[in-house]
Parts: C-alpha cells; sequence; structure tokens
C-alpha cells in the first residue's frame, strides 16, 4: 500500500499473476491480469483514501476442501484511511473511514492466480451518514478481532477438525422449521454453536450475540424474504487451526419472495455471493464474520444502491 504510484504496475507484477482473474463485488466484478488490477482496483482505491494501509482481523491459509482445488489464503481487513476522493461513485466523507472487506486468494508458484473479493460498500456509505437501506436488523459495528486476538497466522494444528465442525453445521443449515427457523443439531449440548455465540454481518444486517440474537436480526427476516433459499455452492473451504473458512460466488439460489430491508418482494429468482469465517474452540464455533455483496444483491433487484445513496446524505 505504501508504493510509490508509479510503481504499482511493477509492484503487481511481483505479487499477481500476468493471467490472474480478479473477481470484486459489485459494481467492479471482475478484472483480467496484474496490470488491469493494478490500474482499476489497487489505484483507485488509493488514490480515495489518503495514507491507506490494511488491518488484518484474520489472515489464514490451507488446502482448498472443495473439488475447485488449490492453497488459498483468505482474511478479513478492513483498508483504513481518510476518505478524500470518490471511490465507486461513493462521494467522500473527508474523514477516517474502515471499509471491510473479505477476501480469498489462490497461490500458484508465490503469486495470486486468483483472487475473489467482497468489499461491504453499504457500510462506506453507512460510516459517511449515506445509509443505503431504511433500516437495520441489527446492530451496526466494525468487525472486531478475534476474541483470542490469535487470528493472523494461527498455529495450523487442528484445521481440519475446526472445517469439519463448520461443514457439519452447514450441511444442517439447508433445512428449517418455519416456525421457529431453527435447524438441527445448531444449538443446544450437541449443537455446533456455543450459546455465547458472535455473529457479525454486513451492512443492513449488523451484528447479533447468541442464537436468539441471529435468528431476530438475521436468520428470521432472511428466511422470510428468500424461504426456498439453497446455499452452499463454495468453491473454495479451507481450514487452519481454529479457524475455518468457505466462500461462494455465487454461493446462494433463491426466490425473492417476502419483503427485506424495506424493499417489496416481486419473485425474481437471485444469486448471492457469500464468505463466512468462523473461529471454533471445544468444538463449537465461537465467532462467525460474514461479508455478503449486497451491491450485487440488490442490482439484481432492480435497485442501484450506489446511485440512489452514494451522494446525497440522507435528511
Amino acid at each position: 500500500m505504501h508504493a510509490p504510484a508509479s510503481d504499482l504496475k511493477t509492484q503487481a507484477r511481483e505479487c499477481v499473476a500476468d493471467s490472474c482473474t480478479w473477481h470484486v463485488s459489485a459494481p467492479i466484478d471482475r478484472l483480467d491480469g496484474a496490470d488491469t488490477v493494478a490500474e482499476s482496483y489497487f489505484a483507485p482505491l488509493r488514490a480515495a483514501f489518503s495514507n491507506l494501509h490494511r488491518r488484518d482481523l484474520l489472515f489464514i491459509g490451507g488446502a482448498n476442501r472443495r473439488d475447485y482445488g488449490g492453497t488459498w489464503c483468505a482474511s478479513v481487513t478492513h483498508y483504513v484511511g481518510n476518505f478524500t476522493a470518490p471511490f465507486l461513485g461513493i462521494e467522500p466523507s473527508g474523514h477516517l473511514a474502515f471499509l471491510r472487506a473479505g477476501e480469498f486468494y489462490r497461490i500458484e508458484d508465490g503469486r495470486i492466480a486468483e483472487a475473489r473479493i467482497i468489499l461491504d460498500l453499504p457500510d462506506l456509505m453507512r460510516q459517511c451518514g449515506r445509509h443505503p437501506f431504511a433500516l437495520s436488523y441489527g446492530a451496526e459495528i466494525t468487525f472486531p478481532a478475534p476474541a483470542t486476538q490469535d487470528g493472523i497466522l494461527p498455529d495450523p494444528a487442528g484445521g481440519e477438525r475446526s472445517l469439519d465442525i463448520v461443514e457439519g453445521m452447514l450441511g444442517d443449515l439447508h433445512v428449517f422449521d418455519p416456525t421457529t427457523f431453527g435447524s438441527k443439531d445448531q444449538t443446544g449440548a450437541t449443537g455446533y454453536w456455543h450459546e455465547d455465540m458472535m455473529w457479525y454481518g454486513p451492512a443492513g444486517i449488523g451484528s447479533n450475540f447468541r442464537w436468539e440474537g441471529f435468528v431476530k436480526d438475521h436468520r428470521e427476516p432472511f428466511l422470510r424474504a428468500f424461504p426456498d433459499r439453497k446455499g452452499g455452492n463454495h468453491y473454495c473451504r479451507i481450514g487452519d487451526g481454529d479457524y475455518a473458512a468457505v466462500s461462494g460466488w455465487p454461493s446462494m439460489t433463491m426466490t425473492w419472495r417476502g419483503d427485506y430491508l424495506d424493499h417489496r418482494a416481486d419473485g425474481r429468482a437471485l444469486t448471492l455471493r457469500v464468505m463466512d469465517f468462523y473461529r471454533c474452540a471445544d468444538g463449537k464455533i465461537m465467532e462467525n464474520w460474514v461479508m455478503l455483496d449486497y451491491i450485487d444483491l440488490f442490482r439484481q433487484m432492480g435497485v442501484d444502491l450506489i446511485a440512489k445513496h452514494g451522494k446525497e446524505m440522507r435528511q
């Protein structure tokens, strides 16, 4: 992040394969090649935030358990700086901003061969006073680091077990009771989630505490809106120490059957790009950081959140 602008392409070529594919959340979507990544991703990001740097919360890696294959690194980070110039159509606040991001990188021969990145642009708008949603289901907070403060390059021992726990939870999560919105073995003595679980969600959903908070602030409104959702279409699943990470591009397919975030349902088919990062302890999931590409989701709904809310502050 501190390389001179004149050296940006040279620096990118050292880290990014010439033939790389760089998938980014909307409105960027896809970039091909190191030079394009430097010009269309890093250069605009650096231009928008003065003294830009990153503050990683998690940085893990491992062999992909999915058939897609590859060795991957995954991170939850914030890009931090004073937001002083427009970025992707969002007008700057002139103040400090924490642009949170979820990132997955496939590594080949010491360089990035493929990237998948979700930027929480709705949260950036929220920080600027330009709220893209009429409401938020949970608490809007800056993502915290793991409670154990060990999420960056953890001891890899136990990574397979952590991923086993997450995959077990995901396998039982698909079927739910439409009255209680519960699913088999999610809670209780045999459940996958710790009773004091923390769930950190993107703008619009927010964060919540314990299973009942998760159901109230996310699961119930989401399942009422998208009752036929099918998830788990992941290109990558990795485990590293007490941590695991999964992502699908898209992960979910669903039909918009109920109102969501104050937008009226119209029955259209939708997809959702998803990244989940987990910390496990004592055989349970303790913390879950979630990144969702809501700019893309609402684009499919016919709403351009950036055009609608990226400039004018709500009165």
